[in-house]
């Protein structure tokens, strides 16, 4: 599973011209299924975007996670994560979740969030929709997270 987590003072997803999820201060998730993913990415991936420490003390140190902040988080799904550029000019997504995976880990993502940190707010894009996302992204601060560790 990977996952581009950026820290924004508000983030807003369209579909079709009408807000479909939107979130004041907290994270923004772009958020790719990989063909191999298991039950246990699914829980790394998520404990690792809470517990984050990417917003600042009263120090100015980043020492807070999202939950120390009671910041919001909006996850929109996004396959193009596994695209792989390396050979030619067109991305290969060989390693991507076929839809049916991706959207089922992508569900049972969310749910997992929503049911393990029950008083994080949880906003979400439309699975496979054409989407508009719209983001301030304070810093900006922009995390980089793969459950296999690849980086």
């Amino acid at each position: 599973m990977r996952a581009v987590v950026q820290r924004v003072k508000e983030a807003k997803v369209e579909v079709d011209g009408k807000v479909v999820g939107e979130i004041k201060k907290g994270l923004l998730v772009l958020l790719g299924v990989g063909k191999d993913d298991t039950e246990n990415d699914i829980k790394w991936t998520a404990d690792k975007i809470v517990g984050l420490r990417i917003f600042e003390d009263e120090k100015g140190k980043m020492n807070l996670s999202l939950l120390d902040v009671n910041g919001e988080l909006l996850v929109v799904s996004q396959f193009t994560l596994y695209g792989d550029a390396r050979k030619g000019k067109r991305p290969s997504f060989t390693n991507a979740a076929p839809p049916e995976k991706g959207k089922d880990f992508y569900e049972r993502f969310v749910e997992y969030i929503r049911e393990s940190y029950n008083n994080i707010k949880v906003e979400t894009g439309i699975f496979g929709a054409m989407m508009d996302v719209y983001l301030v992204n304070w810093g900006p601060v922009t995390i980089l997270l793969d459950s296999e560790k690849i980086f």
